[in-house]
């Protein structure tokens, strides 16, 4: 079938393509990605972790770890940058949906998971 007529030519801009046009996505820092993965990593390490998925949309990013793959995250960590001027646009989610942290740095909101990672490395 051949492209002839007006609607040949016409060129549509892909969504987000540009600044300041169509939906953008929050998505995580070169920086934020390497701490949270780095951590990651350490829980697989220690046997605690075994998968992890990534959601990114509008409004939010979420990082999600399970101890098994067909289950509920045992973590969640969310960044809404809509909340950096109120509470702090870093959450810490516990397995059961309950917020165990909220903060303006991603560290402080990482370190109850830190201090569950010395204890199964002690033991």
């Amino acid at each position: 079938m051949a492209a002839n007529g007006p609607q040949a030519s016409k060129v549509l801009a892909f969504p987000g393509a540009f600044p300041g046009h169509g939906v953008q996505q929050v998505g995580f820092e070169r920086g934020e990605l390497m701490r949270i993965l780095d951590l990651y990593g350490r829980m697989v390490a220690a046997g605690e972790w075994r998968d992890y998925a990534m959601d990114f949309n509008r409004d939010i990013a979420v990082f999600a770890a399970f101890r098994r793959t067909a289950e509920y995250p045992q973590t969640r960590i969310e960044k809404r940058p809509a909340l950096r001027n109120r509470q702090g646009m870093w959450t810490l989610f516990g397995e059961q949906g309950q917020v165990l942290k909220r903060g303006h740095e991603l560290a402080g909101v990482l370190a109850p998971i830190e201090r569950r990672l010395v204890k199964v490395v002690d033991e």
